[in-house]
């Protein structure tokens, strides 16, 4: 009977931490829903860059490169939304680290609200602005050529692993902003991640690159959203000889999303907990 009702203690216990956290990280949420609002530069900025880069890449290399202009653009397009989805890894970090250094982390630290709830509420709010934020660059992207070509089941996949990608490189953001020096070397190495798409299939194919670099492409997490996500709208097949990843598109992009918040969430939350 004893260990029943301890069961049942922990069980309850287990539950009102739970509730804790979904709560306090609501209200986190909407602490950096009206941060944006606030000060809206940085979120203008991040999303009106990939629409640059579409119309860079896709009227001035896209004429370059062998593909068909607009062929070229429906290529793009998926790519560039990967690319932007990967850019969690940057606002995380820096939002992790502005908070950490100005005191804003060792103010909540004070506060009786769940550990989880702070990292949470961050990565969550990061979503919800990562998902406006698509919009404008999907309908520059079909005032370009660009068209969904596939069901409307297998669209609604693709949007879930780009979200999905999203929260996952964010919290890897969120960890690396939490352990950085200061905001200066958490923006340096921010910036850095720029490359991070460059070495995938974002926006050229990689069957004609070199043999190691082709294997650095397509090991690269980048590659298996972006080929499983032109696969789901039927913009592009699988390449031939790829790497497992990239040619099991969907099930890399999942392993690998999944895997990152495993590996990286965990770990920022005990660095958020520990100061």
């Amino acid at each position: 009977m004893s260990a029943l009702v301890h069961h049942e203690k922990e069980g309850a216990r287990e539950a009102l931490t739970i509730g804790a956290a979904v709560g306090d990280g609501w209200a986190v949420l909407g602490r950096h829903l009206r941060k944006v609002r606030r000060a809206p530069a940085i979120a203008v900025m991040t999303q009106t860059m990939p629409i640059v880069f579409l119309l860079f890449f896709g009227y001035v290399f896209g004429s370059a490169l062998a593909m068909p202009g607009t062929e070229y653009r429906a290529y793009l397009v998926p790519g560039l939304l990967v690319a932007t989805a990967a850019g969690g890894l940057m606002t995380g970090m820096f939002q992790a680290a502005q908070d950490s250094h100005r005191g804003v982390t060792d103010r909540f630290r004070t506060m009786p609200m769940s550990r989880t709830a702070v990292p949470l509420g961050q990565a969550l709010a990061d979503l919800v602005t990562s998902a406006v934020g698509m919009v404008p660059m999907i309908l520059v992207g079909l005032a370009m050529g660009w068209r969904i070509e596939g069901t409307a089941l297998e669209a609604l996949g693709a949007f879930g692993l780009l979200l999905l990608f999203r929260f996952a490189t964010t919290w890897v953001g969120i960890l690396l902003g939490l352990a950085s020096r200061s905001e200066e070397a958490a923006g340096q190495l921010g910036s850095a991640t720029f490359m991070l798409p460059l070495l995938s299939n974002a926006y050229i194919p990689t069957e004609n690159m070199a043999g190691w670099l082709r294997t650095v492409a397509e090991w690269n997490p980048i590659s298996a959203v972006t080929t499983a996500v032109r696969e789901l709208f039927g913009n592009a097949t699988v390449p031939a000889d790829a790497a497992w990843p990239v040619a099991h598109p969907v099930a890399g992009a999942l392993l690998w999303s999944l895997g990152l918040i495993a590996v990286f969430a965990p770990p920022a939350v005990r660095r958020y907990a520990r100061g």
